[in-house]
């Protein structure tokens, strides 16, 4: 299915796969979808992460004790697509893709109905392989994007990305925080000079008023710690809690948009 934002700013839902179980997860996801988010990350549990914070670190733990794979996201992933159209991904570091096999994932992630993936640790300048095995299946190959990157790097990054380009809006690593990201707004706009493709932004976005500013001036906010907070934090109601959570967050946020964006009669 191709990445689709039709609403603005449209919201990038990302889970940690596993946590607290796969069937919970399955069930988030599908409320997270119903509550008005356009595309899934579907993280794979890792060991050693290096970009998450202490909230995606800990739900990374719990799923890893039993013992979540890319085996168990990719066969999540094929469940998923036969109850939504909504876009999905996967979200990873290179190892476990590595250990999966590279070639083997690819052909597993478009038979499960993904439409790419975001490897989080790989650089554009040694993704040759990923991206001749992801374009060769159809699969969408996402990118991240720094505030510190420079333009030549910028390009690189923007003719490597399918799908959406994902501005990473501070330095540093995931996790919730009270102020807007600062840096955003000028990398979305040095990205616009070299894609047309929609930009999301993401890392420290968690209220309907920081996806609102967002959405100001790029297509979508991503929103993860936010979301695997909540879960953390309501036991045994965990797909009520994101589908209020997530509601929420768009209702206010698209709202503020739209007060923002009105023109005076």
């Amino acid at each position: 299915m191709p990445l689709t934002f039709s609403a603005r700013p449209a919201l990038v839902a990302y889970l940690t796969c596993g946590d607290p179980d796969l069937a919970t997860t399955r069930e988030v996801a599908l409320a997270a979808v119903e509550a008005g988010a356009a595309v899934l990350e579907l993280g794979v549990p890792f060991s050693d992460p290096v970009a998450d914070g202490p909230v995606i670190q800990r739900a990374s733990e719990r799923a890893l004790r039993h013992r979540t794979s890319l085996a168990d996201v990719l066969q999540l992933a094929g469940d998923l697509r036969r109850q939504t159209n909504a876009g999905m991904i996967v979200f990873s570091y290179l190892n476990p893709l590595l250990q999966f096999g590279l070639e083997r994932f690819c052909d597993a992630a478009a038979k499960a109905g993904l439409d790419g993936a975001l490897v989080i640790d790989l650089p554009v300048e040694e993704a040759g392989a990923y991206l001749r095995a992801m374009r060769a299946r159809g699969l969408a190959t996402v990118f991240l994007a720094a505030p510190t990157s420079t333009d030549g790097r910028l390009k690189q990054i923007a003719e490597a990305s399918a799908g959406f380009v994902y501005a990473v809006s501070r330095t540093g690593v995931t996790g919730e925080r009270d102020q807007a990201p600062q840096d955003a707004r000028e990398l979305v706009r040095r990205l616009r000079r070299y894609t047309r493709l929609p930009v999301a932004v993401g890392f420290g976005i968690s209220t309907a008023q920081q996806c609102a500013a967002v959405g100001e001036y790029a297509d979508a906010a991503v929103v993860g710690s936010a979301i695997v907070h909540t879960i953390e934090r309501n036991p045994g109601r965990e797909a009520a809690a994101v589908r209020e959570f997530v509601s929420g967050l768009l209702g206010g946020s698209r709202a503020a948009h739209r007060r923002t964006s009105a023109t005076p009669a």
